[in-house]
């Protein structure tokens, strides 16, 4: 800090520049608000259709949105000046003092060259008396003591200056364009971060071989307490660097390197760290700074490489791809990660011709994952689970080509139009990893089989498809299906119809297969339904439709249901959709047909009636397919369908928690026609006696009766469908009795006609004999 410059600072142009941003806060406060409650919640609520549903309501939400954060940036900038100006006018006060006080001792303090300054004044020796009381002779230790002073308050002030500069060049440099959401409140919150940042980058970049304890508890503490930090993440990722990310990492998993007290005392804490470490950097790859995108671009150059060098060792994709399963990564950065990645596989399998033998787990290799059971060899295994955090990036990926039909070296070969000869294929990277992939194999400690890397595949499938990461529910503000996500949803469906045991020889995948069916409901309604021309407004999507066949659909949903998880989630998605869907048009008896021969009741039945036979042709599907696996199994699985419905059930009560994005006004949603509460609807009621049925016998009034035979299930339909009538009639203020009574027989013809196409479509398979009632 110059002397001049505070000795003599004026502050005037400070105190404006803060109550200025003060100012700035209080509007965007107001903007902030009006964004919110006016253009994004007016968003939500408004029709929207085709392009609009996939780009305006997301366009509005993320505009609506920067307004947040240019609140939360402003609020941070102020906090930060408003310390850093009351600081230094602090160290200006101690200042002035200090000087004055030294004059009155007989000292001057004069400015010097390049900012410096003099401390002097007549002198005599420290030993010296002065007897006739002379203040003009001071002693060399007062100039000493002054001198010290104020440097002492220039440096504190040169430290305040420079922090504030710190943390303010790196909050400006998190986003190139728009704002940042780092909320401080205080300037030394945002510097202690970052000062945070550097000592824990230091320790990371030693050897780990020379690791302490200490060391491994610093490590794990901070990142813990930090990893969501803006300043921190980025400025760690950034001081560490690419390199020595993956040696940290790859060195401290190696079970042949040194440094035995840290894994003999914290290997337990191993897979914590693991976590913590992934949170940062996935935190930091938000950031926009020049640094970091220099970082992102280095981790995938490096992927490839071995992280040893000459001496061999694990690559770059395999170190780096374990510490991708916690956290949500930097989209684009996925995106080129997984091109990159890929391009290895393709390198090291001969384009898919054989087994990656390089990322199977062996005697001599590093266990690079401690969360969960599998080594982490594959590194294909932790970055499917990073695109489960990252939807967008996710369905990027999946559609992606693999190989083209017209790459020489392309081993895959199809009858893709049935004339008995097979030809050279195009394949995605969901068709090479879904249908084509040689799994490394491994096993768990008790010598049972591993299949991380698959089950990670199906909860990337559940996140590129529905929008949202896998396992979250959608809310809001998740977007309408886009073209990207209804291609993906059209492919899963045809390559499950294509061989089943895609999925059967998997069950562990069902789960998710069941949750995208349950969100693509409006979709497959469509799909199942007889007739093109009303389906648009029987079945009102917002956003891109999927195209689904008759044909795929019914032996992809046969397959799904042979799963307890599977046929859960798609059991209740299609009873809430059809619950609410009924209601809305209830609500709205023109939106289907408006036909002026015929009366509103008229009209309305009709719709009904053709819900009500869709929603028993899902039904009959999924339960033929549960019947024939209870067949298979003699009964013995019917308590694992009592546990996922039970399981499931914590969906019900809002139409967004089970996922289907229904409610009865207005026509917007995830993927569906409709979103918001539900609660006192027809399905507030029906789902809750869904679950509870579930647990319960086949007596009583309970509407899902989870019963041993395949009747039940058509009972259940019959009477969730009559009540869903009911209660919609109920909730409008008129009750149709004719409606109440027709749609059990258009539920039964649905029924009858899943059976049917079971039939054809299957071989009969699914037609299901009296089940043995044998109580497990």
């Amino acid at each position: 800090m110059d002397f001049n410059a505070l000795y003599h600072a004026n502050f005037k142009l400070f105190d404006d520049a803060v109550t200025d941003w003060w100012t700035l806060v209080k509007h965007l406060e107001d903007l902030k608000k009006d964004a919110e409650n006016g253009l994004h919640q007016a968003a939500n609520k408004a029709d929207w259709a085709g392009v609009n549903a996939q780009v305006s309501k997301e366009f509005i939400g993320k505009t609506a949105g920067e307004f947040g954060d240019a609140h939360t940036q402003a609020s941070t900038i102020h906090d930060i000046l408003s310390d850093t100006r009351n600081e230094l006018k602090s160290y200006h006060t101690q200042l002035t003092e200090a000087v004055t006080r030294g004059q009155k001792k007989g000292m001057t303090v004069t400015s010097g060259g390049q900012g410096g300054f003099t401390v002097s004044g007549t002198t005599r020796p420290d030993w010296a008396s002065d007897p006739s009381g002379n203040t003009s002779a001071v002693s060399q230790k007062d100039v000493e003591g002054l001198r010290d002073e104020i440097q002492g308050i220039l440096d504190k002030a040169s430290e305040s200056d420079d922090s504030a500069k710190t943390v303010l060049t790196a909050l400006a440099d998190q986003s190139k364009m728009g704002f940042s959401d780092a909320r401080y409140t205080s300037r030394d919150a945002a510097a202690d971060a970052v000062k945070e940042a550097d000592e824990l980058a230091r320790l990371a970049k030693k050897d780990p071989d020379d690791l302490s304890v200490k060391d491994f508890d610093r490590l794990n503490a901070g990142l813990k307490k930090y990893h969501d930090d803006p300043l921190f993440s980025e400025r760690f990722a950034t001081d560490l660097g690419p390199k020595k990310t993956l040696d940290f990492w790859a060195g401290l998993s190696d079970a042949y390197r040194g440094n035995y007290d840290v894994k003999h005392e914290r290997l337990d804490q191993f897979d914590d760290l693991q976590r913590n470490l992934g949170l940062t950097l996935a935190h930091a790859t938000q950031s926009d700074s020049a640094a970091m995108t220099d970082w992102k671009r280095q981790m995938i150059d490096i992927g490839d490489k071995p992280v040893d060098g000459n001496r061999g060792g694990p690559m770059g994709f395999q170190v780096m791809s374990n510490l991708m399963r916690t956290g949500d990564y930097d989209d684009q950065f996925l995106k080129d990660y997984g091109t990159r990645l890929m391009a290895t596989e393709r390198k090291l399998t001969g384009n898919g011709s054989h087994e990656n033998l390089l990322w199977r787990f062996s005697g001599g290799s590093s266990w690079l994952n401690r969360i969960g059971d599998d080594s982490g060899n594959d590194p294909l295994t932790g970055y499917l689970k990073g695109l489960s955090n990252s939807p967008d990036a996710a369905t990027d990926f999946f559609n992606q080509q693999y190989i083209s039909k017209d790459d020489p070296d392309n081993p895959f070969e199809r009858d893709t139009d049935g004339n008995g000869r097979k030809g050279k294929v195009s394949l995605s990277n969901f068709q090479y990893l879904f249908e084509e992939r040689g799994w490394p194999q491994e096993t768990d400690s008790h010598g049972e089989d591993l299949f991380t890397g698959q089950n990670n595949l199906a909860l990337a499938l559940e996140a590129a498809t529905t929008g949202h990461p896998a396992g979250e529910l959608p809310t809001a503000d998740t977007p309408a299906h886009d073209a990207g996500q209804a291609k993906l949803m059209e492919n899963i469906v045809k390559s499950v119809s294509e061989d089943p045991k895609r999925l059967t020889g998997h069950g562990y995948m069902s789960d998710s297969m069941g949750q995208i069916a349950a969100e693509y409901m409006p979709d497959i309604n469509r799909g199942l339904h007889a007739g093109f021309g009303s389906d648009k407004a029987l079945f009102p999507i917002a956003g891109t439709a999927a195209t689904l066949g008759d044909r795929d659909l019914t032996r992809f949903l046969y397959t799904v249901g042979q799963n307890p998880e599977g046929y859960a989630a798609v059991n209740l998605g299609q009873h809430s959709y059809t619950t609410q869907l009924m209601q809305h048009h209830f609500e709205h008896p023109d939106a289907y047909m408006g036909d002026k021969s015929f009366s509103q009741a008229e009209n309305l039945k009709q719709g009904t009636e053709h819900i009500a036979r869709t929603a028993g042709q899902i039904e009959g599907l999924i339960g033929a397919g549960r019947a024939y696996q209870g067949e298979l199994d003699g009964g013995a699985k019917d308590a694992e369908y009592n546990a996922a419905i039970e399981n499931l059930g914590t969906w019900g009560g809002t139409a967004v928690g089970i996922g289907v994005g229904m409610a009865t006004e207005p026509l917007t949603g995830p993927g569906g026609a409709i979103i918001g509460d539900v609660a006192g609807t027809a399905a507030d009621e029906i789902i809750g006696k869904i679950t509870e049925g579930a647990m319960k016998d086949s007596s009583g009034e309970v509407i899902y009766r989870n019963g041993e035979q395949f009747q039940d299930t058509s009972d259940s339909t019959y009477k969730m469908v009559e009540l869903a009538a009911r209660k919609a009639g109920e909730n409008t203020g008129h009750r149709y009795p004719l409606i109440e009574a027709s749609v059990a027989t258009a539920a039964q013809d649905g029924f009858d006609t899943a059976g049917n196409n079971v039939g054809h479509y299957l071989q009969g398979e699914g037609i299901p004999r009296q089940l043995d009632t044998e109580e497990d």
